[in-house]
């Protein structure tokens, strides 16, 4: 693959900093270096967030049909380069290539969905509040927004935020992950492809100074992440001193619970997709595989059975399951996991370090399946997000026990359960302390038209993201208290007591 030299967008033009450091690029499939990436200075940053605010005094005044008309070329100038822009995925952030298409399949979803915005956001009215006043609400834009994308999902979360955002009438700075960057290299041409206004997006590189720049400026009007629970704290720290708005998306530990009367074919299926797809570095992956007593046996063997047929190797590998995590450091980090698994006391049931890979992958970061049976609540691997495709088993007594656990946990993202059982399901949706359930599903994703996002530790901030969620952090509500008076000399009908001599002509034929 070429070597890239990665470049920030701003104003709509394209610029390669000079004198700041650039960090690697590596292609995680290989552990060949395919490029560099700059950590900006805090001036490229404050530039961006200028022409944002510049470019938000026209954009917010655009008629909303000339606004949704981006919108629309975005999403047909995504459609005709959806390949290209899978395989950017595939390339750097080493997501298999299925995976891939699927991640900007959605984000081609989440546009499509932006494209209601006009009825999203009619306001309400409330008319003779007394006598001659009326009231009305009007949602309107903020003004400049910035967002931080962590490795995992480089097109989804440009999907969550940048639509909703511009579409109301804001304007948005975004910073991509400096792992996985080249999908917006991709994005960039495209916004210049359908003719975006310069500024309404601005791409800038990296570090986490790019954001603190954000905290204090009078331009920038809230901040959006998903990454990481300590990161999602410190942006709020940040954030709360210049009194921003936050949507921050933090870490999960996700629990799937295996019922005695679960399909088990159903339950196979949606494990491997859960805890291997993505290599495990999702926010929806379950971790923990929660088993009542009467299945708990039956399920560790067909677990271990599909694990044993799962295909590691090269993201662009059509023949493939799962590709390589991110970077040697997460790999060294996850297989530190499984030591701690070890040391701890727990079951090593399928070791996937040092998987069976073709001999151009050799230098690749992969970790294969990895199963740890017997695993008891208080272990580290329990509690700690692993991010990669390492599955504690467990048993529970029954759904009780299941509810407990996932109450006492940290996070609160997500949380599945298998069962035909009517009571099962409809307590699980109730009590289950998380912000998303799945019943007979192994990724509880929300579609495009309705709000993602965890409680507790997984989400810090009010609002989530997609639907009507998204609306409400990207505008604010104006409230118009107005009475209406006559005009001086004004005559009501009774006063005017028209005759039949009026100049005024009946449409009445005579």
């Amino acid at each position: 693959m070429e070597f890239t030299r990665i470049k920030n967008f701003i104003d709509g033009k394209w610029e390669e900093e000079v004198d700041v450091e650039y960090v690697p690029l590596f292609n995680p499939s290989t552990g060949e270096q395919i490029g560099e990436v700059p950590l900006s200075s805090n001036e490229t940053s404050l530039r961006a967030v200028e022409s944002s605010a510049r470019a938000y005094e026209l954009w917010r005044k655009m008629s909303i049909s000339r606004r949704m008309g981006y919108i629309f070329e975005m999403r047909r100038a995504m459609a005709d380069n959806a390949e290209t822009l899978a395989v950017s995925i595939a390339v750097d952030q080493a997501k298999h290539i299925s995976e891939a298409r699927g991640e900007v399949g959605r984000v081609i979803e989440l546009i499509e969905a932006a494209c209601s915005i006009p009825t999203l956001i009619q306001g309400e009215t409330l008319d003779m509040i007394a006598g001659n006043i009326n009231g009305r609400v009007i949602r309107q834009p903020l003004g400049v927004f910035g967002g931080v994308a962590p490795f995992n999902f480089p097109a989804l979360v440009f999907g969550w935020f940048i639509p909703c955002a511009i579409g109301v009438g804001n304007t948005f700075v975004f910073k991509p992950s400096t792992q996985s960057p080249l999908f917006m290299q991709k994005m960039g041409e495209i916004f210049n492809e359908i003719g975006l206004p310069p500024g309404v997006v601005n791409i800038i590189h990296g570090n986490r100074k790019v954001p603190e720049v954000w905290y204090d400026h009078p331009a920038i009007s809230g901040v959006c992440l998903v990454g990481s629970t300590p990161t999602a704290k410190k942006i709020a720290e940040g954030c709360a001193r210049g009194a921003k708005r936050t949507m921050l998306l933090g870490g999960a530990k996700n629990y799937l619970v295996v019922m005695e009367d679960a399909n088990l074919d159903v339950f196979i299926d949606n494990f491997v997709h859960s805890c291997y797809g993505s290599a495990g570095q999702r926010c929806l992956a379950g971790s923990i595989v929660a088993i009542v007593p009467e299945m708990y046996d039956k399920v560790i063997e067909r677990i271990v059975e599909v694990s044993k047929t799962i295909k590691v190797g090269d993201a662009m590998d059509s023949d493939v399951y799962m590709g390589p995590v991110i970077s040697a450091q997460a790999k060294k980090t996850i297989e530190k996991y499984i030591e701690i698994g070890i040391e701890g006391g727990s079951n090593l049931v399928m070791d996937g370090r040092n998987p069976d890979i073709p001999e151009k992958n050799k230098n690749g970061y992969f970790v294969g399946p990895t199963v740890f049976t017997d695993v008891t609540p208080c272990r580290t691997i329990i509690q700690e997000e692993i991010f990669g495709p390492v599955v504690s088993v467990m048993k529970i007594e029954g759904i009780d026990d299941a509810l407990e656990l996932i109450k006492g946990q940290e996070f609160g993202n997500g949380a599945c359960i298998f069962t035909d059982n009517l009571f099962y399901t409809e307590r699980f949706i109730s009590e289950a302390d998380v912000g998303m359930v799945g019943v007979n599903v192994g990724v509880c994703a929300p579609h495009p038209y309705l709000p993602f996002g965890g409680i507790k530790g997984s989400l810090l901030g009010s609002d989530k993201v997609q639907g009507k969620d998204g609306i409400d952090f990207f505008t604010q509500n104006k409230v118009a208290t107005v009475r209406f008076v006559a005009p001086k000399g004004y005559k009501t009908e009774q006063e005017r007591k028209v005759l039949p001599d009026s100049s005024v002509r009946s449409c009445v034929a005579r």
